[in-house]
């Protein structure tokens, strides 16, 4: 665990310091300089964009992870491959969009007609994503996840804000804002491409017939199978803040956005974590350690579960006082719902730990791309259920549905199959505390400031947090992770 403990340690801080710029960004910048239509654009058209991207990507991501460890050289060569077929993916991708061009337009020309002044930007956008997340990929393969992390969480952030503020500053117009999002997701591309260079591992190669017999061809197979599942769960992630643009407004989606992003924050260890995980699980597979696989899904699963229900309980205790510092609350404030149906969709998935990953790299990978694809067009389905009914929150509860089924499913296969399994007496253990520490939502501070009814609140939620932690005997394995690591770092 101790490589995957240094880079997941490296990727947190860099995610965590993407999520504080995100807030700033989501919270405070994006509704103070743009109005709720803008704001909906905005997020609508990044959306599409990388909505588009693992279809592009032809599976290719997942595809480098699995086979980077069968090649002992030629790994440049094995870039340039992935790189080629990628942009031909990008290919199909964009003469399917131009083909259907007329029907993108109907879905948002009644409710959400400004999107579509835009839909040339999505390409663009969709374009530098795709080469970003093959280049992270390959730096994944090398465990080097930290720093394209940096650029993908905090440098893209970073360059949007300055995008915005120049926009606040009158600078120059909507229109140029929306052309400058091609420029950040450029140059954060650039960004990655340079630390590959600087590594050493970043060299396009043409020799591919050098590859060992029948590795292209398992490869593809491989990568194009994945790719469904890939994009179906992209699809599962976007397609819900798309549909409150095409169904309901703009306005909706900025609402949508806002609140769906105070809810991401909790995912996010589970996210740094996966990124480190997958090639340390693949190459497990490789080399038949069942066991070992075992021992990290239920690891990684209460490392998770811990750190997201402290996360939850902080936001779902001070919502009131969040939502208190958003510029024109009094819009934003209806999507308050949708954070607490998000956040435990979130919290199921994280429960579940790595089980999508595991299932990608065992040899039952065709089934997590069936199960994806009947989540996908099962959300499709739920929101066309309960939007018209619910509105926004009735997408959220869409999503945290989706969720448990799908983990549901995923965990019940894999007990079968490889009779592994997330949970022990530990997960109850750590659902307790999470629980306890929640109960500060129900404290009422009426007439104190709200910024100080989050300061007293947080600090009422880390104290029972850690004093039923105690109690219960929750999180010993990550208190002494934690201790050991102060111990190294220690004179």
């Amino acid at each position: 665990m101790s490589k995957i403990a240094r880079q997941s340690i490296q990727t947190t801080i860099f995610s965590y310091f993407g999520v504080i710029l995100g807030y700033i960004n989501v919270l405070w910048l994006y509704p103070f300089a743009l109005d709720s239509t803008e704001l909906g654009t905005f997020r609508t058209i990044q959306d599409l964009g990388l909505l588009f991207v693992p279809f592009a990507q032809l599976g290719v991501g997942h595809g480098i992870t699995r086979y980077f460890p069968k090649l002992e050289k030629h790994q440049s060569a094995f870039l340039t491959y992935s790189l080629a077929f990628s942009l031909l993916g990008f290919g199909l991708v964009s003469l399917i969009f131009f083909g259907l061009k007329e029907e993108i337009v109907g879905l948002f020309a009644s409710n959400s007609p400004e999107v579509i002044d835009f839909l040339g930007i999505v390409l663009l956008i969709t374009l530098f994503a795709l080469i970003s997340s093959v280049l992270d990929a390959y730096a994944r393969s090398y465990v080097k996840v930290a720093i394209p992390t940096f650029f993908r969480e905090v440098f893209l952030r970073a360059l949007t804000s300055i995008l915005v503020a120049v926009y606040l500053l009158k600078w120059i117009n909507f229109d140029q804002v929306m052309q400058g999002l091609v420029a950040v997701y450029g140059i954060a591309l650039a960004g990655v491409w340079t630390y590959l260079i600087w590594l050493g591992v970043f060299k396009l190669e043409f020799t591919w017939n050098h590859f060992p017999k029948g590795f292209r061809s398992s490869f593809l197979q491989f990568s194009l199978i994945t790719f469904l599942a890939t994009a179906a769960s992209t699809l599962i992630m976007k397609i819900d803040s798309i549909m409150v643009s095409s169904m309901i407004s703009l306005e909706a989606t900025a609402i949508y956005s806002i609140a769906f992003y105070m809810a991401l924050v909790i995912e996010l260890p589970r996210r740094a974590i996966s990124q480190v995980a997958m090639p340390v699980v693949a190459d497990h597979f490789a080399r038949e350690r069942i066991s070992e696989i075992n021992l990290l899904y239920r690891q990684l699963s209460n490392r998770q579960l811990y750190i997201c229900l402290l996360l939850f309980a902080l936001i779902w205790s001070n919502i009131d006082q969040i939502y208190h510092f958003v510029p024109n609350r009094e819009i934003y404030q209806a999507g308050k719902w949708v954070v607490f149906y998000i956040a435990v969709g979130k919290i199921f998935d994280v429960a579940f730990s790595i089980n999508s990953e595991i299932l990608v790299f065992s040899k039952y990978y065709r089934f997590n791309l069936l199960l994806t694809i009947a989540m996908s067009a099962l959300i499709i389905g739920v929101n066309y259920w309960l939007i018209p009914i619910f509105g926004i929150e009735g997408a959220a509860i869409g999503s945290a549905l989706v969720m448990l089924i799908f983990n549901l499913i995923k965990y019940g296969y894999l007990k079968i199959r490889l009779h592994l399994d997330p949970f022990s007496w530990d997960t109850l253990r750590i659902l307790a505390v999470g629980v306890s520490s929640s109960m500060v939502m129900f404290l009422d501070l009426e007439g104190v400031h709200p910024f100080f009814q989050l300061v007293l609140k947080s600090i009422l939620v880390l104290g029972i947090f850690l004093v039923s932690s105690f109690l219960v005997g929750a999180g010993k394995e990550e208190w002494n992770w934690v201790r050991e690591r102060l111990k190294k770092s220690g004179p």
